[in-house]
């Protein structure tokens, strides 16, 4: 059975991904092609994706108008999609996540089912409809997939080596402390929160995965900055066309091997073109974070992952000196 494309003559890019797309001459192409491959529907092959996953990557905005990362997992089967634009997720977040208090009814929410093994990866960015005890319900209001480039493929450890027993409490500041910025400056991966503004299906909160090289990602030597370069990609630019239109923006570093999740939130800047980033290989633009807040939680992600191939999108691509 063949979808159904965009229904709306807006189209599913707002203002801020259209102005991305024209520094980049794409926007007439992109917008012919968003109606076809982006949809207000989950595909069959979504759903059956989010079903097999053991975690996802989730985020939301708070009253101040703040992103928030975070990871959430479950038994493979606690997020299922019972028809085309329902998704459900039978789990809640703990108190100490940043945001936990941010999911409540008709809050504006992205998922990302990212499956580490495959580089397989989907979006599904909507609304809360439901919350209970057991878990959350989200409307789906924008479904789309997105390509493998630079997810390092990852085997997930059982029994997690090491899991369980009392963790360390979470550290909260306004600076990357030793820990958090070890924690940074050795990631290949991490997700990012953003968010444009609106009711309509075009916009809302967005979570997005990067990848890089260990040691792309660069931390300020006071702490209170990070920089990370934006790679060729999907040529949608939904992370840097939320950020045209609100500069704030979180992550959530996960670390795969001992479970400890750096959550840093702040505004960002964008740098399109010069020195800076023609010295970094592979790099389109840089970001630069401003830090406002950081937390770090301890192993209170109870995944554990074993690396087993980088990839091969990154041989091209590099690492801050």
């Amino acid at each position: 059975m063949k979808l159904p494309e965009w229904p709306t003559d807006e189209g599913p890019f707002h203002a801020g991904e259209q102005a991305a797309q024209a520094l980049h001459g794409v926007r007439e192409r992109m917008a012919e092609t968003g109606r076809r491959v982006i949809r207000t529907v989950m595909p069959l092959q979504h759903r059956e994706l989010f079903r097999l996953l053991p975690f996802i990557a989730l985020s939301g905005v708070d009253g101040r108008g703040q992103p928030q990362a975070t990871l959430l997992a479950g038994r493979p089967g606690f997020v299922t999609a019972p028809d085309q634009q329902t998704l459900r997720v039978d789990a809640l977040l703990p108190g100490g996540d940043p945001l936990a208090a941010v999911l409540a009814v008709g809050a504006q929410v992205a998922v990302l089912g990212i499956e580490l093994p495959t580089r397989r990866r989907n979006r599904a960015n909507g609304v809360v409809m439901a919350l209970d005890a057991n878990g959350f319900t989200v409307r789906v209001r924008q479904s789309f997939g997105n390509c493998p480039r630079y997810i390092q493929v990852r085997e997930l450890l059982r029994p997690a080596p090491g899991a369980g027993g009392a963790a360390a409490p979470p550290r909260q500041s306004d600076r990357l402390d030793a820990t958090s910025r070890a924690l940074a400056r050795s990631a290949d991966t991490f997700f990012i929160a953003t968010h444009a503004a609106g009711d309509r299906a075009s916009g809302g909160s967005d979570i997005s995965h990067r990848g890089g090289r260990p040691g792309f990602v660069r931390v300020g030597h006071d702490g209170r900055t990070l920089v990370w370069p934006e790679f060729a990609g999907n040529l949608y630019f939904n992370t840097l066309g939320n950020l045209l239109l609100q500069a704030r923006a979180a992550i959530v570093v996960p670390d795969f091997e001992g479970g400890d999740l750096l959550h840093v939130s702040g505004r960002c800047e964008i740098e399109w073109a010069g020195r800076e980033v023609e010295a970094f290989a592979g790099a389109q633009h840089l970001v630069r974070m401003s830090i406002d807040q950081v937390l770090l939680r301890p192993a209170a992600w109870p995944l554990r992952w074993r690396l087993i191939e980088p990839s091969p999108w990154l041989l091209e691509t590099g690492r801050w000196e």
